[in-house]
């Protein structure tokens, strides 16, 4: 583990998670294990907290390139997911994350015996994207999160809050905080440009990858240019890196 950017095990870990992300995004290697090569396993009390910080990017390379997970990786946000639950009181934001981490791990689940299609949810039969209830064997239902509060937050708070749930920015995975997103677009350009004039890397690697994956951005903005120099600044913290990362690879999907 890496500490010298690590104020605390959890912070190492969290580090280590998202520079091994970065670096499975860069080479397109899926076969390689993120959580393997930061030395994490599913017994790792540690690392599955951080696999619980990273969320539903630990199988972010296999989204983006549409390749099957390693099933090391799989077993450890699936643990994450068992063993840091939402509390009732838990900001939506929370809740969200949790969510989004079931239904990345069902997109990569078999479909259960008799089930016919892909992207069908482990016991439950809802077949993930077309409902709003979401579970695995081992986790049960958990339902889509409101969002009905992102609607008329301020455009710095929803900036904020979309930056915090950055990882629900992937292609093929509807949700009501991506369509809030989307219908945002401009209030998250102005987010944008409002966290890069203050330093915010973090926020605005966020910002920047959910308007590479939703479009609709001002043409003014410049939005590569500005991740590039996001990077260029900030680029010392991988979740930084990792965000920017996922815009450019999405950027491009799209430009093709």
């Amino acid at each position: 583990m890496d500490q010298t950017h690590a104020s605390s095990p959890l912070a190492g870990a969290v580090h280590d998670l998202a520079t091994e992300v970065v670096l499975a995004l860069r080479s397109g290697d899926h076969l390689a294990t993120v959580c393997g090569a930061a030395g994490i396993d599913e017994e790792n009390r540690t690392g599955i907290a951080a696999a619980r910080v990273i969320g539903a990017d630990l199988l972010l390379p296999s989204v983006l390139y549409g390749r099957h997970p390693h099933p090391g990786d799989v077993a450890v946000l699936d643990r994450a997911v068992r063993e840091f639950p939402p509390k009732p009181d838990a900001p939506a934001a929370t809740a969200w994350s949790h969510w989004h981490m079931i239904s990345t791990l069902q997109r990569f689940a078999p479909p259960p015996q008799g089930a016919t299609g892909p992207g069908t949810a482990v016991g439950t039969g809802t077949a993930v994207g077309t409902g709003t209830t979401v579970g695995t064997g081992t986790t049960g239902t958990y339902a889509e999160p409101d969002a009905a509060w992102l609607e008329n937050a301020p455009w710095q708070s929803f900036t904020h809050q979309l930056s915090v749930l950055a990882p629900l920015a992937v292609p093929a995975a509807p949700s009501a905080v991506q369509r809030a997103a989307a219908d945002r677009a401009v209030d998250l350009a102005r987010g944008f440009v409002r966290a890069v004039r203050r330093r915010d890397w973090l926020q605005a690697a966020g910002a920047g990858r959910w308007l590479a994956a939703i479009g609709g951005e001002p043409a003014t903005l410049g939005l590569e240019r500005g991740l590039d120099f996001v990077e260029l600044m900030g680029g010392h913290d991988p979740r930084v890196t990792l965000h920017v990362r996922a815009a450019r690879l999405m950027a491009e999907a799209r430009a093709r």
